[in-house]
């Protein structure tokens, strides 16, 4: 068949393309237009080739194979179809398993029923070498394609080269269409820069219930538990207004109750500075009243939240809070919810935050993370929760006068 197919390791590519542009091969450190790289791999498969495309398959790992956003937006793309093998943890490193087996039975597949007369690899592993050898003996040309290595040289096994029957490397130039290294300067939760109204909160009288606190006896100052060097760990000393943190840690074992009372107030961080709010630490009446975004959804309202999330969410920790907060305020039939849940800035209800942060482990904020959401991706998940709630509020109850 006078028809060409792609086959891409995307370990390869997106390794050697982060190695390329953000000098290491994470790729977390890049974002990657994946509907224009498609586009670029299919003109120039099709241009080398001189052949049609008849598809691109992709090979990737995932964890426990289960499809990450990339996956599910590249795998509904015209003439793509996903492969994914298994991505496991292994001494501290995340590695991919099946992926070259996978490619080497496409392969010779594909060539044994003559479904093709071109053959593009982007890769750069040996284990390929049976797999392209096979293939070559069934009549396909075989493309070998490199992306430009960081430091000049190649990036690809040399039995591999010198095995294919045509070789291009994918420079800085075509690669950056795509893709593009991520401005490391800039973090989702902004860095701590001295700033007045902090400092005001800061220099401000304690409140009665903290200043009734300071004036109980001080306990007896204990024994700091010796540390694993056997010298003993620092205690961080009691601050007047506590945060949320300092309470945490106040409550391990030998704590003092004078250093937490019920009326004590709190001071929460948060992207409009420091709130203080009451210490209870049971949730609020109304809190526990609030219905979840899965009580709110129609099962054709989830059908079609599952295909914007596969066709327009980008997956950015703050785009995920918002499209979370609109969804959950657009199909609320009692509109005062809204109202509560602002007073409550800027703790989000357990319910709500919970199912919040599960909507944002979807889109692979998980991976590669030992599991755990980013601290700055939970930060930026709760602002851009908050950011849609705060938008909502000020249409729906503008100021006076306007």
């Amino acid at each position: 068949m006078d028809r060409c197919i792609v086959l891409v390791d995307a370990g390869y590519l997106l390794g050697a393309a982060a190695s390329l542009l953000a000098g290491e091969p994470s790729r977390s450190r890049i974002t990657v237009d994946h509907t224009s790289l498609i586009q670029g791999l299919r003109e120039r498969a099709e241009g080398d080739t001189e052949r049609p495309l008849l598809r691109i398959y992709w090979f990737d790992g995932a964890p426990d194979r289960v499809p990450q956003p990339e996956h599910r937006r590249l795998r509904v793309m015209p003439r793509v179809t996903v492969r994914l093998g298994a991505l496991t943890r292994s001494d501290g490193r995340w590695a991919q398993k099946g992926v070259d087996a996978a490619m080497h039975a496409e392969l010779t597949e594909l060539a044994r029923n003559r479904a093709c007369s071109d053959v593009v690899l982007v890769t750069g592993d040996g284990d390929l070498l049976p797999g392209m050898m096979a293939a070559k003996e069934h009549g396909v040309a075989v493309h070998l394609w490199a992306v430009q290595a960081a430091d000049g040289d190649y990036n690809q096994s040399e039995d591999l080269v010198a095995e294919a029957d045509e070789r291009r490397v994918l420079d800085r130039a075509w690669i950056t269409k795509a893709v593009r290294a991520k401005d490391l300067g800039g973090v989702c939760a902004p860095p701590p820069v001295p700033r007045p109204e902090i400092a005001a909160i800061l220099s401000a009288p304690l409140p009665d219930s903290a200043l009734a606190a300071a004036e109980r006896p001080a306990p007896e100052p204990e024994q700091a538990p010796a540390g694993r060097n056997g010298a003993a760990e620092r205690v961080p000393a009691a601050k007047g207004v506590p945060t949320p943190k300092d309470l945490a840690a106040l409550r391990g074992p030998g704590a003092h109750p004078a250093h937490h009372p019920a009326t004590a107030t709190l001071r929460w961080s948060s992207d409009k500075g420091w709130v203080d709010r009451p210490a209870a630490s049971a949730e609020p009446p109304e809190a526990a009243a609030m219905p979840t975004l899965a009580q709110l959804t129609t099962a054709e309202q989830r059908w079609a939240d599952r295909e914007e999330d596969i066709t327009t969410v980008g997956g950015d920790p703050f785009e995920v809070g918002q499209v979370f907060a609109r969804r959950w305020i657009s199909r609320l039939t009692d509109p005062s919810h809204v109202q509560k849940l602002s007073a409550m800035y800027p703790r989000v209800p357990h319910r709500v935050d919970g199912e919040l942060l599960r909507y944002a482990a979807r889109f692979g904020l998980l991976a590669h993370k030992d599991d755990q959401i980013d601290e700055h991706d939970r930060y930026a998940i709760r602002a851009g929760f908050w950011r849609e709630i705060d938008v909502r509020t000020a249409t729906e109850h503008p100021p006076a006068g306007e």
